[in-house]
């Protein structure tokens, strides 16, 4: 069977809701990617032969196949397919993963894996709250129903519960959230990021258009008093807004290719995919699934936790990755060295190849040799992807 490799790596800084990228279509802002990921790469655009496209919100402007419409608002021909993905918060990595297996496979050689959400220009929830408002009814079906009774299906709740779970207080939770933005404020004023983030124009509210280029997201005034200070969520619990991701506007991709995509495009890489699994588990809990999915996934492949160099643990909320370090026993100086979705924000299905872009590049500059991605997603899943850095 033929390797996985990827060869480019990109993404937008992140954008605040109705914040510096609200002006741009998701389409047009998954096109700018798009075209970057040609840049780095020198491909040939002729040479790319699907992009796959995970988008959680797939309505409005990010309906009818989000991932098609930002090819034909990108500079590949009108020959390149494209098809959209919903794996919830983790659609960009499932599109990694669908993209890996077509070259591996050996059935294409060059594929996209990309991502994209406007939580600005099509709101959290909007395909499950329009239908419902118009009397089209609701996603939780009859069956689902008597097989969970009186559940209501919430990630909020199952932050709680995480929580409850581990022993977590809410001074581990709170200095999680803090620690989050202190990394992602260290690592933007060292330049960790400038290789990875592709610069779009924006017009700000003066009428004045500049190069974002900076993850809107960040507190650089954050301290851990303010953090404790911020309202709770629900009574009785220990997750806020302040040690939750933030909603964020934001595209990234991911170039991959096989043996004989590497002799096309005439380029070293930068990673081979080395594995990718997903997992479903309880869909109530549901966002402890990545600690299973990490622990069948390292075993399959004959690892240990130490062997990690890198982990990027989607921050959907400070319960996951305090409670995943906690079980797992990872080193907290090994995971999300960078920051993660608290402090630099969360674009939904764009987050799974902005966290692969992340960790390709920080392999790279901290000279790791194993990296590994998880998320949590909504129904009770997570995917796990393990890169090995070829720089």
């Amino acid at each position: 069977m033929a390797e996985a490799y990827i060869v480019a790596a990109v993404r937008t800084a992140g954008g605040r809701r109705e914040g510096k990228l609200k002006d741009w279509h998701p389409a047009d802002l998954a096109g700018q990617v798009i075209n970057e990921l040609l840049d780095r790469s020198g491909a040939d655009p002729e040479l790319v032969e699907d992009v796959i496209m995970g988008c959680v919100g797939q309505a409005g402007e990010q309906a009818a196949n989000v991932g098609r419409n930002a090819v034909l608002s990108s500079r590949l021909p009108e020959s390149v397919p494209a098809t959209s993905v919903d794996r919830q918060c983790g659609s960009s990595q499932q599109s990694i993963h669908f993209a890996a297996q077509a070259v591996m496979s050996g059935t294409m050689d060059c594929v996209i894996a990309a991502g994209v959400e406007s939580m600005s220009r099509v709101p959290m929830g909007l395909p499950i709250s329009l239908p419902f408002k118009e009397g089209h009814g609701f996603y939780v079906s009859e069956e689902m129903k008597k097989k969970y009774p009186n559940v209501q299906f919430s990630q909020f709740a199952g932050a709680e519960m995480v929580a409850k779970k581990y022993e977590l207080s809410k001074d581990d939770i709170d200095a999680y959230a803090y620690r989050s933005h202190q990394r992602a404020i260290a690592a933007t004023q060292a330049g960790a990021f400038e290789e990875e983030i592709l610069a779009v124009e924006v017009t700000n509210e003066d009428g004045e258009t500049e190069m974002h280029k900076v993850d809107e997201g960040i507190r650089f005034d954050a301290s851990l008093e303010g953090i404790q200070g911020v309202k709770l969520l629900a009574e009785g619990g220990v997750i806020t807004a302040a040690s939750s991701s933030q909603i964020c506007d934001g595209a990234s991709g991911v170039m991959i290719v096989n043996e004989d995509g590497l002799k096309k495009l005439g380029v070293k890489p930068l990673a081979k995919i080395i594995h990718l699994s997903v997992l479903g588990h309880d869909p109530v809990i549901m966002l402890e699934a990545p600690i299973p999915a990490v622990k069948k996934a390292l075993d399959k492949v004959g690892m240990s936790v130490d062997d990690i160099d890198i982990y990027e643990v989607n921050e959907a909320f400070g319960s996951v990755p305090v409670a995943f370090a906690k079980e797992l026993g990872v080193d907290e100086e090994r995971l999300n060295i960078h920051g993660g979705a608290i402090a630099l924000g969360h674009p939904l299905g764009g987050s799974g190849t902005k966290l692969m872009t992340t960790l390709v590049h920080a392999l790279k500059r901290k000279g790791g040799k194993y990296g590994l991605q998880t998320m949590c997603e909504g129904g009770g899943m997570a995917n796990v992807t393990i890169i090995e850095n070829l720089q």
